[in-house]
């Protein structure tokens, strides 16, 4: 059959197929677009909560571990403070202990029969450390006589125990403001031995500032090694 030239109605008939198909791809194309589109916003917009979402658990850990070393440093704070002021009443407790101690030797310079007693005991020890012929005695001029005493009896304890005589002279050259007690020196000068309660007093101080820590306070829990 020979082709013929389309009339009208078969033109508008092929043009609006054209025109459907054209629309139907459209629409399709357009479907695609759309969802291509929804699944790129949904996958941006993800990305971004969960950027946002990393950005504020970033800060509030910031947050939480600046609070914590916060909390960390006014507990240590706190704890140095509590240990500095248990530390402070420690040694004021110990140091009233000393004071009571300096006014119980004190009270034994007042008591001349214990006091001589005393004298008597350092002295002779002096004598036996110096192991001379000639010592002074130095003494509080407030002393001097009950010096001069301890002295005659520590040189016949001394000839008693060492089968030696020796030759001691008083000079009070010491303090007033001293407890009591004696300085003893070799007639060459070259040894002295401090003989007073002060000195004797800050010796014991020293040495038995540990135990008496012990007993008052217990074990150190810092201190790992005692001797």
């Amino acid at each position: 059959m020979a082709n013929r030239p389309l009339n009208d109605d078969e033109v508008l008939s092929e043009m609006n197929k054209m025109v459907a198909f054209i629309k139907q791809e459209a629409l399709e194309k357009g479907r695609e677009i759309k969802v291509k589109a929804d699944e790129e916003f949904a996958i941006e917009k993800a990305k971004l909560v969960k950027q946002e979402q990393q950005a504020i658990d970033a800060q509030y850990e910031k947050k939480r571990k600046g609070a914590e070393t916060a909390q960390k440093i006014a507990q240590s704070t706190l704890t140095n403070k509590s240990r500095l002021k248990l530390l402070q009443q420690r040694e004021e407790h110990l140091q009233d202990l000393f004071d009571n101690a300096r006014t119980q030797i004190v009270e034994l310079a007042s008591q001349e029969g214990r006091y001589v007693q005393f004298l008597e005991g350092v002295i002779v020890q002096g004598f036996l450390s110096l192991l001379e012929s000639d010592a002074t005695v130095r003494a509080r001029p407030k002393d001097a006589e009950v010096v001069k005493k301890a002295v005659a009896n520590s040189q016949s304890q001394y000839k008693e125990i060492s089968g030696r005589e020796i030759k001691a002279s008083v000079d009070t050259s010491l303090s007033n403001e001293l407890a009591g007690g004696v300085v003893l020196i070799s007639g060459s000068g070259r040894i002295t031995i401090d003989n007073t309660l002060d000195e004797r007093l800050r010796l014991l101080e020293d040495r038995m500032l540990p135990e008496i820590r012990y007993d008052l306070f217990g074990a150190n829990e810092n201190r790992k090694f005692y001797h």
